[in-house]
């Protein structure tokens, strides 16, 4: 058998090996190349399933929050005399 039978023999086992590299190659190339795109895309879908709360909303979510911490830690005093301390910290808030 000639050199040159011998080395396309063994080309055409490195065949699927190659043609899977390249493919992964060419997958992540364009990941990288693409990749803001694909994020704007990922984000727009985001706020399609949970809308962002407007900011009205969030205040008031995050004043419910305080309270509740507020009560939690009046609960957790050891006597009236905190209750009245956070109360009145509350109350300048």
């Amino acid at each position: 058998m000639s050199s040159t039978a011998i080395a396309l023999q063994q080309t055409v086992q490195f065949g699927p090996a190659l043609r899977i590299l390249a493919g992964t190659a060419t997958t992540g190339a364009m990941l990288v190349l693409f990749r803001p795109l694909l994020t704007g895309i990922l984000r727009a879908a985001v706020l399609v399933v949970r809308p962002r709360l407007s900011k009205e909303q969030r205040l008031a979510k995050a004043k419910l929050r305080d309270v509740r911490l507020l009560e939690k830690m009046i609960a957790a005093s050891s006597g009236p005399s905190h209750a009245a301390e956070l109360r009145a910290i509350a109350a300048r808030a």
